[in-house]
């Protein structure tokens, strides 16, 4: 027999694809900060929006992806209770179930406990920022199908329009800071939510990493996984200082008069 007519090698590991995840998906929403940056009051999640606290507008846009089955909030240890009763006093799709647990100290253990109240049925995991209460129903499914495609991580990500510059940081807050480099602005991407994970694979970060992350994507990566970006969306902006929250008003208003949203 010629070596034409043998059979093509099969796909090693490093050159297969990894299987697609199986299994419903789910959504945790760590909504236990504080947000002082935006001042005293309520915590930043329950904070109004056009009349309804953000954290309500997060679980409607996740929600609105006909692929989330479940979201989990995870809501501030001693206000779990209000959280539930926020749910259940506004109008959230049918085809969604929701559930409430109470957060822990840190963003990352608030996170591990929406984990730990998954079913064992859902093999994909969104985490959203409670505080990007605006973000397209388009950025949520463009970041389950990558998932869905064997991707173990993904970021929905923004090209960055400004210049950036890594500074060495000052002692005293407020003093100059000499800049020591200039990174190429073409390869950076600025980095949103939801980010969608293989369960599994989130499950081991979050059992195996340790110290100071930004983000659950950060956590996959100093696992040695490779963590994708897909497109973003601009209204899927973080609502951190009181500026945000005059832009999202605006945004709302605008979709209100445009698409009755």
């Amino acid at each position: 027999m010629s070596d034409d007519s043998l059979p093509p090698p099969a796909p090693t590991s490093a050159s297969a694809p990894s299987p697609a995840p199986a299994g419903r998906t789910a959504a945790v929403i760590p909504a236990a900060g504080r947000g002082v940056r935006l001042g005293p009051g309520a915590p930043k999640a329950l904070r109004a929006l056009g009349g309804t606290p953000m954290l309500i507008h997060a679980v409607r846009a996740l929600a609105a992806s006909r692929a989330v089955s479940l979201v989990v909030v995870v809501a501030p240890p001693e206000g779990a209770a209000e959280v539930r009763s926020l749910l259940d006093a506004h109008s959230l799709p049918e085809r969604t179930d929701f559930t409430v647990v109470p957060g822990g100290d840190s963003r990352q253990e608030s996170v591990r406990r929406g984990l730990d109240a998954l079913p064992d049925d859902c093999g994909i995991v969104l985490v959203h920022d409670a505080a990007r209460p605006l973000v397209p129903v388009d950025t949520v499914d463009a970041v389950i199908e990558a998932v869905r495609e064997g991707a173990p991580a993904v970021v929905p990500v923004l090209p960055l329009a400004d210049t950036v510059k890594e500074v060495e940081p000052a002692a005293v807050p407020g003093a100059p800071e000499p800049v020591v480099a200039t990174p190429e602005r073409a390869r950076l991407r600025a980095v949103q939510t939801p980010q969608g994970f293989d369960r599994a694979t989130l499950v081991r970060a979050h059992e195996t990493v340790t110290g100071e992350v930004t983000d659950d994507a950060s956590m996959v990566e100093r696992l040695g996984l490779t963590v994708v970006a897909v497109p973003g969306h601009e209204e899927a902006f973080k609502v951190t200082r009181p500026l945000d929250l005059v832009l999202a008003d605006a945004v709302l208003a605008r979709r209100r008069l445009n698409d009755g949203f």
